[in-house]
């Protein structure tokens, strides 16, 4: 592709913030056994590298859930695409999202996990873009970095599917 990326934040900068949100994450669930809900397809980045960082035990399942057409504007019409293999009843749950925007995916999936009935549920975000909040009772526990209101690409998030696989997280420049 001929797209003119602008870096936003570094693989370094991302890592190193990774390293100290799973630290918070393992000091908040000591003596718990922590259980990671990955949301497919771009969480998939961050949570591999979180989960590396967390010191505790913890086992690890995945939901894909969309509310994206093909375009850069969220449809508003949310659906499970792949439902978790195992139960979550009586677990501490960790949500992982590669970002939060509007709230409306995870409002529809949290109100779904819950009458599930884990222990608790909580949200972790690599990004987090709180104007565009929409579903205010979407509260994220812990996030790594509240970004712009900007079409973000890099470290799990894409464009129609490409440029999930850039190690740093980048905006395409109009030209």
């Amino acid at each position: 592709m001929d797209d003119k990326i602008r870096v936003m934040l570094s693989e370094e900068e991302i890592a190193e913030r990774i390293k100290e949100v799973a630290a918070q994450i393992s000091k908040d669930y000591e003596g718990k056994k922590l259980h990671l809900i990955c949301i497919l397809k771009g969480g998939v980045f961050f949570t591999c590298e979180l989960s590396k960082r967390i010191t505790l035990p913890l086992t690890l399942d995945f939901m894909s859930v969309s509310s994206y057409g093909s375009g850069t504007v969220s449809s508003g019409i949310v659906k499970i695409v792949k439902d978790l293999d195992d139960p979550i009843e009586g677990k501490d749950v960790l949500i992982v999202e590669d970002i939060i925007d509007s709230g409306n995916t995870l409002s529809y999936l949290i109100e779904v996990l819950k009458q599930r009935n884990p222990n608790s549920i909580e949200l972790c975000t690599l990004l987090d873009k709180p104007e565009r909040r929409v579903k205010k009772q979407v509260q994220v526990k812990y996030t790594c970095f509240t970004v712009p209101d900007q079409f973000i690409i890099g470290y799990g998030l894409d464009y129609d599917q490409i440029y999930r696989n850039l190690p740093y997280i980048g905006v395409i420049e109009q030209q």
